[in-house]
């Protein structure tokens, strides 16, 4: 039952003239939030790394997310490493990440630290806004119970939740934050509205709200479950066509010419959405007795096309008439996806790694990767240019400054492989498309 007092908290927490917002995580989802908000509200960008603080404050992002001049339009925002500054707000996004372990199971210690975290100096009236994606029911069911306990303060009565999932996709200058419809929900109709308006406040192609924070958790997560199976669907075609002998690019070119076909392309699912999120909804529904088939066989597939692509180059290496042991091998791409510099969860590092246990010498170049990220991250060491020639080059991401590379002339001979994963170079450049 709302009290009198939670009533005239939410009567106050109505005016967004009051609000004064910090954005925990300044990564690719975090930071172009504290952006749009710093344009309107007393706004602080929170993260723990000092170091990642320190480049924002001077006008840098390395993500590549934000220009210098996008981060000086926010005249309402700062950035801090230190807790303390963040306790004068009253509301706080929470947009830290939310991995797999070893296991597939859901990692939610970033969520559960941030969750204590704010609980430590949580007030009377303040609002918590999760945009991390997780399964249904995780906010409530583990972030709100650390919270109370941290805080010592009562759910919907002192405080409130929210959760709004992030859409953003790293690299994407056309659909930004911006630009793509927000859900929104909250804890109590009455917050559900405030989330709602305070998002609309910022979000030019609108808001969505929700039925319920559960609702709105569901729908993050199957909008990766749904581009996984499809991209697993086009995956296992390209099995099958490899096995037929036919190109499976010139398959969906003939099939797309029908206006209702999908145009999926098949390849490597990386990153930190479309490869993890099914992994969330799968835990939740098996822990409620569910085995869910379709999810988990997409999933399958898509984690063993690595290994497909490497033993793929591996027999085009052999028909060639090339030696396996010793030979070199230039991977173009490490990134998740092209033009962006995000290396989580790249499914090119498992290439990488099959292709060693071959013998095989393995290169890798990318210009849009951060060098000492990959190498603490994968232990590859990237090539700051490319100046040797190759027994076999596999393009692995269609980043567009690789379309100047003269393929040609990095062959080491007549008989060196080119595989393109991506559909993107010539196709007289190449001698196979996955």
């Amino acid at each position: 039952m709302t009290t009198g007092a939670s009533r005239e908290i939410i009567k106050i927490k109505m005016n967004l003239d009051k609000v004064k917002i910090a954005i925990i995580g300044q990564g690719y989802v975090g930071l172009p939030l504290a952006i749009e908000f710093g344009k309107k509200y007393p706004t602080l960008g929170f993260d723990i790394n000092q170091a990642r603080i320190d480049e924002l404050k001077n006008g840098i992002d390395h993500t590549n997310e934000a220009t210098p001049e996008q981060l000086k339009s926010a005249t309402d925002l700062t950035f801090s490493a230190n807790i303390n500054d963040i306790k004068e707000c009253n509301v706080y996004i929470v947009t830290v990440p939310t991995p797999i372990d070893e296991f597939k199971t859901p990692d939610l210690n970033p969520l559960r630290g941030a969750s204590k975290m704010l609980g430590d100096i949580l007030k009377k009236g303040d609002t918590v806004i999760y945009e991390s994606t997780v399964y249904p029911g995780c906010t409530e069911e583990v972030c709100v119970p650390l919270l109370e306990k941290s805080s010592c303060l009562f759910f919907n009565i002192d405080f409130y939740c929210g959760y709004s999932p992030e859409r953003i996709v790293p690299g994407d200058k056309v659909n930004t934050l911006t630009t793509i419809k927000k859900v929104t929900s909250g804890s109590t109709p009455e917050i559900a509205k405030f989330v709602d308006n305070l998002y609309l406040s910022i979000i030019t192609a609108g808001t969505f709200k929700a039925a319920s924070i559960k609702v709105a958790e569901a729908s993050k997560a199957i909008e990766n479950a749904q581009r996984d199976v499809n991209i697993s669907f086009v995956n296992e075609l390209a099995l099958i066509f490899d096995r037929v002998g036919i190109d499976t690019q010139d398959v969906l070119d003939a099939a797309g010419t029908k206006w209702n076909f999908l145009k999926y392309k098949p390849g490597l699912v990386g990153g930190h959405c479309i490869s993890v999120d099914p992994y969330y909804l799968a835990y939740k529904a098996e822990n409620l007795g569910y085995h869910p088939e379709v999810i988990l066989s997409g999933r399958r597939v898509n984690d063993n096309m690595s290994t497909f692509v490497a033993n793929k180059m591996i027999k085009m290496l052999i028909k060639a008439g090339k030696q396996i042991m010793g030979s070199r091998i230039l991977i173009l791409g490490v990134t998740f996806k092209e033009n962006c510099p995000d290396i989580r969860n790249s499914k090119v590092a498992d290439v990488y790694n099959e292709l060693k246990e071959f013998g095989l010498e393995v290169d890798v170049y990318d210009y849009e990767a951060d060098t000492s990220e990959v190498k603490e991250e994968y232990g590859i060491d990237l090539l700051d240019e490319v100046t040797e020639k190759y027994d076999g080059i596999l393009l692995a991401v269609s980043h567009t400054k690789f379309s100047m590379i003269d393929i040609e002339s990095i062959k080491k001979d007549s008989k060196s492989i080119v595989y393109d994963l991506k559909g993107f170079l010539p196709r007289n450049q190449v001698n196979s498309r996955l």
